[in-house]
């Protein structure tokens, strides 16, 4: 993949602070009493530092060198075994709890998606848990932003003008091409990402062919019931 600018990368805890949703993680791992966390995709640590305490094991992973670099260097970062990859590169540990948060798995394309599941299952224990969210497809989440104008802040990096192209959805797949331009030197970096709009049937069932039994779906982060219309899909998997 094409990494980030560090720039940018500076930018994504801000753009992305801890909340509800790492809160919701956090809480399944107390629950859990997890002994050992999986944080697939972990970008950049903002939430896998949190996992961190005695007697716990901590491991992120992610395929951008840029974000695994501020991961690293966060406060805590020394206390997580940082992994530079994809699923693929995770060694066995039998994990008892595994994550993919910020809808990691909508980045995942098809084919990967499957081999991801069946990676983690791998690395798990039998009866561990993955937890992960996913936009729900009914409520088209691409047409609000595509709606979106283009915007100007400052940063510390300088003026930064902000814009994004979305392209229509074909088979539950969106490309989105982000646009931002350093307005003192004129810099403008495109980055292009495919989103994947899988249903809440399509999701299941990937995860029972990879070995997982589905125990809940909530449609919010204060584990509401997953109704039509609910923005998110929130799965709990258990590894049989």
């Amino acid at each position: 993949m094409h990494d980030y600018d560090p720039r940018i990368v500076d930018l994504y805890d801000g753009d992305n602070p801890d909340g509800p949703d790492h809160d919701y993680y956090r809480s399944l791992a107390d629950e859990l009493d997890a002994a050992s966390i999986l944080d697939i995709g972990c970008g950049t640590g903002i939430l896998t530092v949190t996992f961190v305490r005695q007697g716990r094991s901590v491991t992120g992973v992610d395929p951008s060198p840029a974000m695994l670099a501020k991961a690293r260097a966060r406060s805590g970062g020394e206390e997580v075994e940082w992994i530079d990859g994809d699923s693929s590169v995770v060694p066995h540990r039998e994990y008892r709890y595994a994550v993919m948060t910020g809808n990691v798995a909508q980045h995942i394309p098809d084919g990967d998606w499957e081999r991801t599941l069946g990676d983690v299952a791998r690395v798990m224990q039998p009866g561990g848990v993955l937890a992960f969210e996913s936009r729900n497809p009914e409520v088209r989440a691409w047409e609000a932003w595509a709606a979106e104008p283009e915007s100007t802040r400052e940063t510390m990096h300088g003026r930064l003008r902000e814009w994004t192209e979305v392209g229509q959805p074909k088979d539950g797949r969106v490309v989105l091409t982000f646009h931002n331009e350093f307005v003192a030197s004129g810099e403008h970096l495109v980055q292009q990402e495919v989103l994947a709009f899988r249903s809440k049937h399509e999701i299941e069932r990937a995860l029972i062919g990879a070995g997982f039994s589905v125990r809940a779906v909530h449609g919010g982060w204060g584990r509401e019931s997953f109704e039509p219309d609910s923005r998110l899909m929130i799965f709990e998997a258990v590894r049989n």
